[in-house]
Parts: structure tokens; sequence; C-alpha cells
């Protein structure tokens, strides 16, 4: 439905033509092709307002400014809006009608190929440019016709084809012979001439499918004699078989001695001989023997990594400076205590002591030192218990910031980076301030590296400047009242990541080189770094100790502190893979996981009181933790 109704239209006097579909009402179209002419008028009168009032002709002037500023389309009507796709051909409008659509549903660009369409039509038959509408009226049937097949669809070959059949003797002609040329000039054939060979190859198919064949007996003897031939053995059996029934016809005396008495002892007799020769052959018994391929010498050296930050002797295995075989190297590499491959070493063998008699309250308290504490409990100060007890109590309202960071490090390269920061209030316990609601304004600063604000207008509204307005009830929990994000290029990283991997022959390495960012208020702890494997290793070295996790096919680096000065952490790994160098490239990827508080906040946003010397709210600890953190 991208075009329901084609007209020409002179720059002055009524309408020469109009084709509708058969749906499209034609009154519809003449309200169309009414709102176009007044729409063009008013444009033509705007412009020529101030040249030449009194001339009734520059009223209705064509090629106007405004129009043709309209980029051959103009949407007209009130109550039934409709898009007109026009072209001006020396006076004439060559217009296209569909519907003003606002959500895309119409195709306004096959609708504009139709109108250029008509247009190729209109100057065929006036045999050029030069179009009047005495030139159409000649040629009004033939016009008539090919803008009913336009309007309806047709390919740029058949509109070639009637285009050239035009100014022939014949209307039939040139609308019914336009299909059989469509498929001569693309090379096809009709079907009249084609239908005979189909019916021919199916005749064929169904004759094969319902003959029989007997074979002559010339043919089944040389079938017999080869398969006697190929099966020597068989046949031997079977005259085995028929001399058996002719020596039972005869009659033995039941109470004969046996014939084994007289048939003397042989130690090989029971076991028979096989005529066939392949037996002996060796090489057709190893045939179906798999062997193990050694990986290629280039495994077993060290390679030697040239980057800075990165430098020293890793990603192979070293057997040794004798060069020992694989076998030998591999030998002593069962031993947890100093093999190195053995994953056993990576999970702690010894086991925490558990205390007897306080029925699960043990679990409070885990570790080397429980035993210690544990003999002091009898005084009944310094207990795990009485710290979990004591808790300071909230002096006012208070606020903080809690920020997510996610990051993606390609290598060395930084590929992408997000911050999300919540800024929550934490009021005085409903026991507290009972009905009483937590009022009071505060301001925010260091907002000049945020992207966007968002506030809870339930709770919090804007008084410019950076300063709002908080009211809220008493609530147990932590209330969000404010989001923030930052803009990439302005978002600290408070660890920088490197991942590098080298695939050598059949051996993996992977390392991650890790740094702090000096500019935090204090070091990072608790630093957990997860490597995902693309296989499960059945031998693995790591430096340092990791804990392997073989249903997720994970390795997770327990870091207690990352210094904010110093030299880059590393982190290695190494394992066998089935697959070479030459192979597809295998996917490492590793994850950081971090959490910590700060008197700061990482984006560098501050929470202030509205007025100096004025303590509305305390602003507690702030805390950041890390996102979707990863390298590859």
């Amino acid at each position: 439905m991208s075009c329901l109704a084609l007209s020409l239209q002179p720059a002055n006097g009524s309408d020469i033509l109009l084709q509708t579909r058969e749906w499209f009402p034609p009154s519809r179209a003449l309200g169309a092709l009414s709102a176009f002419r007044q729409t063009r008028r008013a444009f033509a009168a705007n412009k020529n307002a101030n040249n030449a009032p009194d001339d009734a002709y520059a009223a209705e002037s064509i090629g106007d400014d405004p129009l043709a500023a309209s980029s051959g389309q103009v949407i007209v009507g009130v109550e039934s809006r409709y898009r007109i796709v026009y072209r001006l051909v020396n006076g004439i409008y060559v217009l296209g009608i569909t519907v003003a659509d606002h959500d895309n549903s119409v195709n306004v660009f096959e609708c504009i190929h139709i109108v250029n369409q008509a247009v190729s039509v209109v100057v065929t038959a006036c045999r050029g440019v030069d179009v009047t509408p005495e030139k159409l009226s000649r040629k009004y049937a033939e016009i008539y016709m090919a803008l009913d097949i336009v309007l309806r669809g047709v390919s740029n070959i058949r509109l070639a084809a009637m285009l050239a059949t035009m100014h022939g003797e014949s209307i039939a002609k040139m609308v019914h012979s336009a299909i059989d040329t469509e498929n001569k000039i693309r090379g096809a054939d009709n079907w009249s001439s084609v239908e005979v060979h189909s019916v021919e190859h199916q005749a064929a198919i169904e004759a094969f499918a319902n003959a029989r064949f007997e074979l002559p007996p010339e043919t089944l003897e040389a079938g017999d004699e080869l398969a006697a031939s190929l099966a020597p053995v068989a046949g031997e059996q079977q005259q085995q078989e028929e001399q058996k029934p002719e020596e039972s016809q005869v009659e033995k005396d039941p109470f004969a001695a046996s014939d084994a008495i007289n048939k003397p002892q042989e130690l090989v007799g029971g076991f028979k001989k096989t005529r066939d020769p392949s037996a002996t052959d060796l090489t057709t018994a190893l045939e179906g023997l798999d062997v193990t391929t050694l990986p290629p010498p280039e495994a077993t050296q060290s390679t030697h990594i040239n980057v800075e930050g990165f430098e020293g002797n890793y990603g192979g295995v070293e057997f040794g400076h004798e060069q020992a075989s694989l076998g030998e190297a591999f030998e002593g590499f069962n031993d947890a205590w100093g093999g190195g491959l053995d994953v056993s070493e990576f999970v702690g063998t010894t086991k925490a002591p558990k205390p007897q008699g306080l029925g699960g309250v043990e679990l409070l308290q885990t570790g080397p030192d429980a035993a210690t504490k544990a003999t002091g409990a009898g005084s009944g100060a310094g207990t795990p218990l009485d710290n979990l007890v004591t808790k300071t109590e909230m002096k006012g309202p208070e606020m903080y910031i809690s920020e997510e960071i996610s990051a993606e490090f390609r290598e060395s390269l930084l590929a992408r980076v997000g911050l999300m920061g919540v800024v929550y209030l934490r009021t005085l316990p409903p026991k507290t301030a009972g009905d009483k609601e937590t009022e009071f304004s505060f301001r925010v600063e260091g907002t000049s590296a945020v992207k966007r604000f968002a506030i809870q207008n339930s709770r919090v509204s804007s008084l410019g400047n950076g300063m709002f307005h908080v009211r809220t009830a008493a609530s147990e929990q932590p209330i969000p009242i404010m989001k923030f994000s930052l803009l990439p290029r302005l978002t600290p990283l408070p660890l920088r990541v490197r991942l590098i991997k080298r695939h050598t022959g059949s051996l993996l390495s992977v390392m991650i080189q890790y740094a702090s960012n000096p500019d935090l208020v204090a070091p990072l702890n608790d630093v957990t770094f997860v490597l995902k494997l693309p296989v499960d290793p059945t031998l693995l070295n790591v430096s340092p100790k990791a804990v392997l996790n073989r249903s997720e096919k994970e390795i997770k680096w327990h870091v207690p502190e990352i210094p904010l000065k110093g030299s880059p952490g590393r982190l290695r790994a190494r394992m066998p893979v089935d697959s070479s160098e030459d192979d597809e490239e295998i996917e490492v990827v590793g994850y950081v996981k971090f959490s910590a508080q700060a008197t700061q906040s990482l984006s560098g946003v501050s929470l202030r009181p509205a007025s100096e010397g004025k303590t509305d709210f305390y602003e507690v600890s702030h805390r950041f933790e890390s996102g979707v953190y990863l390298c590859n």
C-alpha cells in the first residue's frame, strides 16, 4: 500500500488524469489533489506577494522555492492527511498519493520509484520533455493503461518493453506482450516449451520405478564361483557336514572300545591352524593401536618475553639443562611437595581444628588462633561476641556514596569503562525518631566529571546550583536518593590490569600484571583474580599459589594487599592443551573482584552541608566495588 493513486495535474487548469487502486475511493484522491493545488498556490502567493501584486499569473507561478524545498513531497489535508510525491515536467505535475505515516509503516521510497516510472511513461508518450495537455490527450489511452500497470508494480525490464511499444499500432500488444518480453530478456523459457521435458522426465521415473529385472543364469553361476573362491573355508566345513551323516548311517557296536585309546598323545593337536596369511602380519595387528605423539621440541623450551614490566623466561616447561626426555621430566611431578604440577598442592592440606561444646557458635571464629582466643572466654572479656554486640550509636542522619566501576582491558589498552554511583541516606531508626520526618538541605560538590544526575523526586527536590533538599520518613534500611554516572574519559581507574598469553606448541602460558592507582586514599585489600580456562587442565603450574575450581574451569588468586606504589604484581599459569599454535586462537579471560571503603569517593563527588558550620547530617565512609572488571 505504498502508492494509492497517480494523477497528472497541470500548473494551470483542471486535472488531466487520475488513476487509483480498487480500494481507494476516488473522492478522497480528488480531495488530496485539491489540497495540493491550494498548497502550491499558497506557496506561490507568499513568494510573489512583494513583487507584482497586480499580476494574476504571479499567484500561480510554478517552480517556486518553498515547494522546491520540500524535496519532492509534501503533506496536505487537515482531517485526512496524505503525502503527495510530485514531479514537475514542463508545466505538468506527476503526482503520487500515499498516506502520511507517522510510524514508518509505509515505504515512501517505493512510492517515489512509482512516480519516477510514471514520469518515464509521460515523457515517452510525448516524445520528449515538451509535455503539454494537447500531446497527452493524443496518447490518453496508452498513458491510462500504462499508468494502471505502473501503479500495481512493474519491473524496469517490463517498463522498458512497454515504453518501446507505446507508439505501436495495438494497445493490447503493449500490455500483454510485456511479460513474454521480460522472460526473453532475462533468458528464461516459457512454461509451454519446458512442460514437455517435465512430462517426459516424470514418465521415465515411473517406468524405472515399476521395472523388474531377472538375472540370466550365466550371471548367477559367475557369482557363485566368485563366492566359492572368496570363502574356501566355508566350503570345507560344508563337505565335513555332508560326510558326517554318511558315517552315522553305519551301525556301531555300543560295547566296542573307544578309538581314543589307540590315538597317540599330541601336545599341539588341539590347536587349529589358520590359513589366513594376514594373521601373521605385524602391520595389521598394530593397525588399530593409537600412539600418543610427543609435542614438538619448541614446546619444551622456555619462551623469553621482552616486554616492559614482563621480562623473564616464561612460557614453556623447563625440563632441565640436560634436556631430559618427556617421560623422565614428568616422572617426579606427581609429588605433591616438590613437583609443582600436582593440583592437590593448591588446596591447603591443614584443616582448622573444630572447637567443641558451643553448639555452632564456634563458626564465628575460625583459624589457627581459635584455641588461643578460646582460653580467654572464661574471663568474659575480649570475646568476639562482645565485639558483635558493641555498636556505635547514631548522632543524626548519615549519608554516603556507593559506587560500582566496570572496565575492560584488551592487553594494555582500556577498551571501555563505566562508573555508576548511588547516594544513600541512613536516617535515625524509627524507634529513636518516632513519627518525626528527616528533613535537611545539602549540596553536592566535585561534579565536573558527572555525565548524568538522577534524583528520587518523592524524597529529594533540587534548589539549583548543586543544592538539594531531602524530606523523608524514618527507615531501618539505607534509602537511595540519588544516582549518577561519570564520563568515560574522566572516570578514575583504581586498578590497571594486563593479560598476556603465549601459545607455543601444545603449551599455553598466561600472565596477568596489575598495578594500583597511586592516587587512591588507601591501598586495595583482599583482591581476587579469576582466570577462566579454556579446558579442564590435566597438568597445571601457577605462580603464586592459587585455587583451582574444576567444575567452573577457573583459577583464583587472592592478593591480601596491593601497594599504591611499587613494581607491578604478576600472576602466572601454564598448562598443556590439545590444540597447537596453528589452530584456532584460544580465548582466555580474567576477572578482578575488589571492594574498599574510604573517606573520599572514587569519583571525587562529595556531600557537604548547605551552610557552613551547620551539621544537619554526617558524611560517613564511602564505598566502591568492582562490577564487570575484566581483561582479555
